[in-house]
């Protein structure tokens, strides 16, 4: 149960870059199984922000604007095998953003941290918003 009392309320701080890399891990390991053996290799990452030259490329308007993104070669494109010189695929969570979500609407931190991995993910495998759902569904 939650302490809501005053005194607990007012010592809450906002979640820091580590602790959202321990909470994506966590949703990360709740994912399937099946899911997680695929995504061998993938680098999850937790930054405050987007920086410039992302914002400039996915054209956002402001920096909150991006609450992930998937950087590589997807399994959809072809990109099950590295290649040399190749980065690693990344999945990036972009802190500030994510938590400025979290303010204004009615879900859990970790839930949203869940559909956000999920919906990074699923867009290195190609899946459809219909298959990235039942995912999220399955990690509770």
């Amino acid at each position: 149960m939650t302490d809501t009392t005053p005194t607990a309320l007012a010592n809450l701080h906002a979640p820091s870059l580590a602790d959202l890399e321990l909470l994506a891990q966590e949703a990360y390991e709740r994912l399937p199984e099946a899911f997680r053996q695929l995504c061998e290799g993938v680098v999850i990452k937790v930054d405050d922000f987007p920086d410039d030259e992302t914002l400039r490329e996915m054209e956002c308007e402001t920096p909150f604007d991006l609450l992930g993104l998937f950087r590589g070669v997807g399994l959809a494109q072809g990109g099950a095998m590295m290649q040399t010189g190749q980065f690693p695929n990344m999945v990036w969570l972009y802190r500030r953003p994510i938590l400025d979500y979290w303010a204004e609407h009615e879900e859990s931190l970790g839930h949203l941290i869940t559909h956000v991995l999920v919906h990074e993910i699923g867009h290195h495998f190609g899946l459809s918003d219909e298959d990235m759902e039942a995912i999220e569904a399955a990690a509770g």
